[in-house]
């Protein structure tokens, strides 16, 4: 099994015809990516990069069966794409540009309600399960095919949770990266339940960052199971304040009123085991025998 994404997965991308998209496609497909649509408006009828272009997702659902998304579309018009993706009832979506406006943000949350779609991001490296499919921009060589299931809040230290669970020497089931802004689609605490349905993954990463409840949330949850996988937590910036210029902007939020130490010791109380270096992970993951 895999979380979300595996190599049976058919995949749509909106935006398929501008440049960052087909410098990524390329990348995707030659790495087994099941791309079967690309969306562009007014493009319809195109073969580009060798797949099928579309008017609109709808009409690209209906006619290949996708039931995932990966958008390549600017920020401000990542509402709009959102909007199709969910009126064409498409499982998983990954939005990938960064800063969609907060009121937008707001919107796309009330629109994801009752909705069949889980929308990863935005601002992320998207989703990767190793030797199978990606959606995103995630770079395929640094990833093996493993037991570690990663979520992460930070883009960049997602890499770093990778490059631990291959040191030692057990890879990764998939990779989550939540993304990087104030509001994020999805939180971790739908994640876990998908990881801990799930029977490759014996042990989950979780790195979190400042800023927000995201945390808290996934301790609380994490404290309700009986008997859960092991969870090894990283929180990114215990070193800034608030008033740091290199601070998060989800710590706008809470106004510094949370800091890394708070949140470590609310996930210790739940029983995660957390690191203060992210450099430890590999060795927590070896002392699990897994």
């Amino acid at each position: 099994m895999s979380v979300l994404l595996n190599k049976n997965t058919k995949v749509l991308v909106q935006g398929i015809t501008g440049r960052q998209a087909s410098f990524h496609v390329k990348r995707l497909l030659a790495n087994g990516t099941q791309i079967v649509a690309g969306v562009s408006p007014n493009r319809g009828g195109e073969n580009y990069l060798n797949v099928p272009v579309f008017n609109t997702v709808s009409e690209a659902v209906r006619q290949t069966k996708a039931t995932a998304s990966v958008m390549f579309v600017p920020a401000a018009s990542v509402k709009d794409a959102l909007k199709e993706a969910v009126e064409a009832e498409l499982e998983t979506v990954v939005a990938i540009a960064a800063g969609v406006p907060i009121r937008d943000m707001l919107e796309i949350k009330n629109i994801l309600k009752n909705s069949k779609t889980m929308l990863i991001g935005p601002n992320t490296p998207g989703i990767i399960t190793p030797s199978e499919a990606c959606l995103g921009i995630f770079p395929e060589n640094i990833h093996q095919k493993g037991c570690v299931g990663i979520i992460s809040r930070s883009s960049t230290l997602t890499y770093e949770a990778v490059l631990e669970t291959n040191r030692a020497g057990l890879g990764q089931s998939t990779v989550i990266g939540l993304g990087d802004d104030m509001i994020l689609g999805t939180g971790f605490v739908e994640l876990m339940r998908r990881f801990e349905a799930d029977d490759k993954t014996k042990a989950v990463v979780l790195i979190g960052t400042l800023g927000g409840t995201y945390e808290e949330e996934a301790a609380a949850y994490y404290a309700s199971l009986k008997n859960p996988k092991p969870i090894i937590s990283y929180i990114a910036g215990s070193t800034l304040s608030f008033n740091d210029k290199m601070g998060y902007a989800g710590d706008i939020i809470t106004q510094g009123s949370r800091t890394a130490e708070d949140k470590e010791s609310v996930m210790r109380a739940a029983n995660m085991k957390v690191v203060r270096q992210i450099n430890e992970i590999h060795t927590c993951l070896k002392d699990l025998f897994l």
